[in-house]
């Protein structure tokens, strides 16, 4: 039988303070999601003056990241590149860049999904929030 890591309330709240940060530092008006490896909304936190719709648009990146194993950056070139029949997936939209992974040991345990700024912008205040746990 395998072990499995997890993300707890801990790593969470680490995880929204280091993304917090780094939007403040730039002064990026974004929300924030985190998700768990099932896709499963653990936090979504709207900062002021983030538009009414990134906080839809921030977990589902955060979804499609944690149930498609990869970060939406990756979904969002291959539709670009071509393969539009991508869309009609299942289960999966916010297929824009923003949405990262959370990976220890090889196992996604989660994903950090930000919405609010330019779309590599977003990805930088998610992968500033995962840098806090030192994986």
């Amino acid at each position: 039988m395998k072990t499995k890591h997890e993300l707890e309330l801990v790593d969470v709240k680490a995880i929204a303070a280091a993304a917090e940060a780094e939007a403040l530092k730039n002064n990026w008006p974004v929300t924030i999601s985190i998700v768990d490896d099932g896709g499963h909304l653990l936090l979504l936190q709207r900062m002021d003056g983030a538009a009414a719709i990134s906080a839809h648009i921030a977990p589902a990146k955060a979804r499609s990241a944690a149930i498609g194993r990869k970060d939406t950056k990756a979904f969002e070139d291959m539709i670009n590149n071509g393969r539009t029949a991508f869309l009609s997936a299942p289960f999966v939209d916010g297929l824009l860049e923003g949405g990262v992974v959370i990976v220890k040991d090889g196992q996604v345990l989660g994903a950090v999904g930000v919405s609010g700024v330019k779309a590599n912008e977003d990805a930088q205040v998610a992968k500033a929030g995962i840098a806090a746990l030192g994986l």
